[in-house]
């Protein structure tokens, strides 16, 4: 029996009748899922930093504690609420970017980071959700042609700063993601081309202009997996169907970012390939849901925010996948909600709780502006 009347008004009950209660178990599966994997793939990362062997673990908990919240308070609000934190965290987290040039701290030859009193911060990971609201309301507005032009300046802004960082991949996937929203909103295909070749573009200059870019595309056309990728396709071999078990796995001794951007080999090789796939028919779940009703949407803005949210969560599990199993040059890129992080839980709290408020079975009265 639900703890909510039907005839019950208040906004708990009113959001626990309109949820999609499916795509919040699936990403509080993901979540868990992720908890268990830090858990068993973080302790020898812990100990070769002379830290405690659940330092990660115990902060992972905490981080997907505070995401639970976020997340939730986040799935509350309306679309003019979603909006209205779109624009404050776009604002918020445009400022921190344009900050990251000047006092960030390097890490692997890339400045991404604020240390902000012990707790380090990637801007980058907050203006991704809230550019994707921001363009979607201006996509969404009058004709469609003439609101490109006022949607390219700040996906244009946002681009700038992460190339001065420099965060190539993040920028193709901003492009990415953008090139899909003006397809969803209805521009003619040369629009949707010509972002294209700007994303192709972009990955030329980034090719030309920087030498980890360039090292790292040529290494992968070489078929030269590097230490990280080979140790990754090891695990993912030793693992077999069923893996060694928990705590079992060897390739966590030796990477550096096992309980981060390589999770998902680490974890292969501990809990097999039938957990691998678990984890991939999730994410599935997730993105087909989440543009199944997407499309249902009446308001224009819900439906191509949520599109765009949709679309970032999915192209960033497959780049972290496809890097995990050499089928993409190797980029920094969490898999959502499953790899460690503090930023990129947080933030993946905030877009994903957007987009199960937009996606929430209601009238759509409130005037966007």
């Amino acid at each position: 029996m639900s703890a909510f009347g039907r005839t019950d008004t208040s906004v708990v009950a009113n959001w626990w009748w309109t949820i999609d209660r499916p795509l919040l178990v699936a990403l509080t599966l993901l979540a868990a899922i992720g908890i268990v994997f830090v858990v068993t793939a973080s302790p020898p990362v812990a100990e070769r930093m002379v830290l405690s062997p659940w330092h990660f673990a115990l902060r992972q908990c905490l981080f997907v504690g505070i995401g639970a919240v976020i997340l939730l308070s986040a799935s509350l609000l309306a679309p003019l609420g979603v909006l209205r934190i779109g624009r404050m965290f776009f604002i918020g987290g445009l400022a921190l970017l344009a900050l990251v040039p000047i006092v960030g701290t390097e890490v692997n030859g890339a400045v991404r980071w604020l240390s902000l009193g012990g707790f380090k911060l990637q801007p980058s990971e907050l203006v991704k959700p809230a550019l994707i609201v921001v363009t979607a309301h201006i996509l969404a507005r009058g004709d469609r042609a003439e609101a490109l032009p006022e949607a390219l300046l700040p996906v244009g802004i946002v681009l700038a700063l992460l190339l001065l960082q420099p965060d190539v991949g993040t920028a193709l996937l901003v492009t990415a993601v953008f090139a899909v929203m003006v397809f969803a909103a209805g521009l003619a295909w040369h629009w949707v081309g010509v972002l294209g070749v700007g994303g192709i573009g972009l990955a030329v200059l980034a090719y030309q202009g920087f030498g980890h870019v360039r090292s790292r595309v040529d290494a992968f056309l070489a078929n030269d997996q590097g230490f990280q990728v080979s140790q990754a396709l090891s695990a993912v071999s030793a693992g077999g169907w069923f893996g060694r078990g928990p705590g079992e796995g060897a390739v966590k001794d030796h990477v550096p970012d096992s309980h981060a951007d390589f999770i998902f080999a680490a974890s292969l090789e501990e809990f097999g390939l039938i957990a691998g796939f678990v984890v991939l028919l999730l994410f599935a779940f997730v993105v087909l849901r989440s543009l199944v009703l997407a499309d249902g949407q009446t308001e224009r803005f819900a439906q191509l925010a949520a599109v765009g949210l949709t679309t970032q969560l999915g192209l960033q599990a497959v780049i972290n996948l496809g890097v995990n199993v050499s089928l993409l040059p190797p980029k920094g890129m969490t898999l959502p909600f499953v790899s460690y992080g503090g930023s990129s839980v947080v933030a993946l709290a905030i877009g994903t709780g957007m987009l199960l408020a937009l996606l929430r079975r209601q009238p759509r009265i409130a005037v966007l502006s």
